[in-house]
């Protein structure tokens, strides 16, 4: 097949631009020869059930599905009743990035909270935590979290645990989003369970797509009591792959030998190297509003000298309003893209 387009092209726009890393196109390689049970009954979804009881305890149990947003859809409904309802932030993805599909599938009601940083609190979630019984209100039974978050923060497993504590005294579940738990990983420094199981999260969106797989991610239960049907509910959702073994042998590839924290701590690098140089620079029309904790930039400048640099090298407004745009870096992100991006950045502003 003829290429159709420059693999020297670079953009700093999304981690979902990157391809597939090449030792998980060899784990595909290697999984392709010969027939294998479909449905999940193979051996590399069996492997990747021990894999995640490893990473996450005895009781987790793990449901391959094919992106991010059918992974949120099937925990959260999983978790919740018809008349059940999720606080989250008004930044999330099962809020802005999914087109409705948690609250249009399952008809589940998303209760949103704006928050400076991306992140909420006890107390955030209070605000809309209330209501138990009330028929004329859906019901607030789960709250949801992005780890990290939309903005590029970071929850502690301290937070993490402040938010589970208050969510189960208040009868309700956690549901966490792992979109790019990878990364969150590699900032904290910790294992998966330190921030997850051992934090009191209930159920958790593994995601996979964004630090190099093809197209994977899973759901994971943390808490068996806390959900019900989830085995029907993935194939009612159009989440069940009959070639499971392609799914799971790209999960598992993250997990030999460190690559996906190999992968998630150079994309995270890269945006501390690309924020530092910006930094350094002391650039006056440049500006930043969020803390850069993982693989995402967020930045402050005029529109048209945003519009100018994205002529050049490819990314998002993220509040075009304020003049806020987004620089994602990817595991394959190199110094010399960064290098590059920061010379076009001193170009049109200095």
């Amino acid at each position: 097949m003829t290429r159709l387009h420059d693999p020297g092209w670079r953009g700093f726009a999304s981690d979902n631009y990157a391809g597939v890393h090449p030792e998980v196109l060899a784990a595909l390689a290697e999984a392709n020869d010969g027939h294998q049970v479909s449905y999940g009954e193979d051996v590399y979804t069996a492997r990747l059930a021990e894999v995640m009881r490893e990473q996450f305890g005895p009781d987790a149990e793990v449901f391959p599905v094919f992106n991010g947003t059918g992974a949120n859809v099937v925990a959260l409904t999983s978790l919740l009743p018809r008349w059940g309802a999720v606080v989250t932030t008004r930044t999330s993805h099962i809020h802005s990035d999914e087109g409705g599909a948690p609250e249009k599938v399952t008809g589940l009601k998303l209760f949103v909270v704006p928050t400076p940083d991306g992140k909420l609190t006890p107390e955030l979630i209070a605000t809309e935590a209330w209501g138990w019984g009330d028929e004329h209100r859906a019901q607030p039974l789960a709250v949801s979290i992005t780890q990290t978050t939309e903005l590029g923060t970071l929850y502690t497993p301290a937070e993490v645990r402040a938010i589970a504590d208050f969510a189960h005294e208040h009868g309700m579940a956690l549901h966490m989003d792992g979109a790019r738990l990878w990364n969150a990983a590699a900032a904290l420094g910790v294992p998966f369970r330190e921030f997850t199981v051992d934090a009191g999260v209930d159920i958790l969106s593994f995601g996979g797509t964004k630090v190099g797989l093809l197209g994977a991610e899973a759901v994971v239960v943390l808490d068996q009591s806390r959900v019900d049907g989830l085995v029907f509910l993935r194939k009612t959702t159009m989440q069940l792959s009959s070639k499971m073994r392609f799914l799971s042998a790209q999960l598992l590839a993250l997990f030999e030998g460190g690559l996906g924290l190999s992968a998630a701590s150079h994309a995270n690098e890269m945006a501390a190297r690309l924020r530092g140089a910006l930094e350094e620079l002391a650039l006056p029309a440049l500006g930043f509003s969020q803390a850069t904790q993982a693989n995402a930039v967020f930045a402050v400048l005029d529109n048209a000298a945003a519009d100018r640099i994205r002529s050049k090298v490819r990314f998002y407004d993220w509040d075009r309003a304020a003049g806020e745009v987004r620089w994602m870096t990817a595991f394959d992100t190199t110094e010399a893209d960064v290098d590059a991006f920061v010379e076009v950045i001193r170009a049109e502003l200095a």
